[in-house]
């Protein structure tokens, strides 16, 4: 049985290795958030997984005012994917700011613990939820409130093979969804070292203290953390809506989790260590499920965040937690 499912593997490696780096592409994206919040606050932003649903579906909700469009491939694909990017990191970064500034700017203001700002994040995320599942989603689709959990789909890809060589072949969704993520990343990478915006993330998240005194707005630098961190969650939910083309109340749930765990994975804190995390997990997961079947997928995540906690909480590329930048 182990040589059988060894076999499965090495005879698909190629297949399992695209979509492991497609997938983990987006783990990268949503991690990112988690990873910039908690340098810039210390806080793990659990509703980040909701910010990332938004996006998915104000990517549908383009795909609604262009007619639901089918089998749209070549350049006309790419231009309705950078589309659906734009409208859903404008979804995700706006709920994003929303959020922080009902949800934890006042907690912030008023001294509380982290303990209450984690309570509220958790509280955040399960009003999203509801409010989705129970109101916008029966209201924006026509759905009974009955049926407003079920799954909203919008085919509209189609899937060619844009690469072969030998037994390996690219299908263009999985081509746009590396690409667009690994160009995201390298822009956020840029925009944090070198512009004078990103100077004031890096010097908040290494020391708040010292920057307000160099006349850091601190409050202007964590609306531009949510921002970001939001908006690259919704350029991961319209690359999740090309590749998936569904999403639900709940879509967020266990992807925003493993998003999480990808973060730790690389080094919370590391803008860097978000992406190795997002790609490492990605692979990891899909060379599990072809080891030990599809089925054992999340547990294989799940392991790796356990391991992780374990044996190098400060993941692949993280400093200690006291040095931890965004």
């Amino acid at each position: 049985m182990k040589a059988t499912t060894l076999n499965n593997l090495f005879s698909q490696f190629w297949p399992y290795t695209i979509d492991g780096l497609s997938l983990g592409a987006i783990y990268a994206l949503v991690a990112l958030g988690y990873t910039m919040v908690y340098g810039v606050l210390r806080l793990i932003n659990f509703a980040h997984s909701e910010i990332f649903m938004i996006g998915t579906f104000g990517a549908l909700g383009t795909l609604h005012l262009f007619g639901m469009p089918s089998n749209v491939g070549g350049f006309a694909l790419v231009a309705l994917v950078l589309a659906l990017a734009v409208a859903g990191g404008i979804a995700s970064g706006g709920s994003a700011v929303i959020l922080e500034y009902v949800a934890y700017r006042p907690l912030r203001r008023n001294n509380a613990s982290r303990l209450a700002a984690l309570i509220s994040a958790i509280g955040a995320s399960l009003f999203l939820q509801q409010l989705f599942a129970r109101l916008v989603i029966p209201q924006a689709f026509g759905l009974p409130k009955e049926k407003g959990a079920l799954p909203v789909q919008g085919h509209f890809v189609h899937h060619t093979n844009v690469i072969h060589i030998g037994g390996f072949e690219l299908s263009n969704d999985r081509l746009i969804v590396i690409v667009g993520a690994v160009l995201m990343m390298v822009a956020l990478d840029m925009f944090v070292n070198r512009t004078k915006l990103g100077r004031g993330i890096r010097a908040t998240a290494q020391d708040p203290e010292t920057a307000v005194l160099m006349g850091v707005n601190i409050d202007r630098i964590v609306t531009a953390t949510f921002a970001l961190g939001g908006a690259m969650a919704g350029v991961a939910a319209a690359l999740y809506m090309l590749r998936f083309e569904e999403t639900r109340f709940d879509v967020g749930f266990l992807l925003g989790i493993k998003a999480f765990t990808a973060a730790v994975l690389g080094g919370i804190g590391n803008l860097r260590g978000a992406l190795v995390g997002g790609i490492v997990l990605g692979l990891i997961e899909m060379y599990g499920s072809a080891v030990f079947g599809s089925e054992w997928q999340n547990v294989v995540a799940f392991s790796v965040l356990v391991l992780v906690l374990m044996f190098r909480p400060t993941g692949i590329l993280g400093e200690s937690l006291q040095q931890a930048r965004a």
